[in-house]
């Protein structure tokens, strides 16, 4: 009871949350609650083993790379503003925030922000490209053994031949951008949080 994650947070604390990441005090608190479910260790961070007890990540074929994606590099804990950082670039973009003032930082769940995120999926060594060795190993992640090497070095040659407008045979994030310019990533990288 007398733990650091079960104290409550504090009112400044939330407020300073709500401006960086948009999330609104009852969505802070319900996900703080959640958070400290989550930290079995009960020290107010949450491990890599304490996300992969989550089903839907366990289940997931890219699970540890979005696991990956809360940890700062070298770091092996998340508190949680960390995680309230992460979570923020899956919120949804509210009509009001469309057409914000954008002399501040861009809002974490902005669209470039969303895609900077994915596109950091793919970017396993962290070099601002997305190599054919990458694309390989996250196709392979996302359908296993259904489809054939072979068949796999096709969709990555033919993915990358489609991306890469610089001819360096990698995706570079513009290009990646380029490539996502119709697809609704405001939809698809959105989770409804309860308001």
């Amino acid at each position: 009871m007398g733990s650091r994650a079960s104290r409550l947070l504090r009112e400044e604390e939330i407020e300073e949350i709500k401006k960086e990441t948009g999330f609104s005090h009852s969505q802070i608190t319900r996900l703080y609650s959640r958070f400290t479910s989550l930290d079995k260790g009960e020290n107010g961070t949450l491990s890599r083993e304490d996300f992969q007890r989550i089903p839907e990540l366990a289940i997931n074929p890219l699970g540890d790379r979005i696991i990956n994606a809360f940890f700062p590099e070298g770091e092996d804990q998340v508190n949680f503003r960390g995680f309230m950082r992460t979570l923020a670039h899956f919120r949804p973009i509210e009509d009001n925030e469309k057409n914000k003032n954008t002399s501040a930082t861009e809002p974490l769940n902005s669209r470039t922000n969303k895609l900077l995120f994915a596109f950091r999926l793919y970017d396993l060594d962290r070099d601002d490209k997305i190599s054919r060795d990458e694309l390989l190993q996250v196709l392979r992640m996302m359908v296993g053994v259904n489809i054939s090497d072979e068949q796999l070095g096709s969709i990555a040659d033919r993915t990358i031949q489609e991306a890469d407008t610089n001819g360096d045979s990698c995706i570079s994030f513009n290009e990646f951008i380029k490539v996502l310019e119709k697809v609704d990533v405001e939809q698809k990288m959105s989770i409804r949080f309860l308001h």
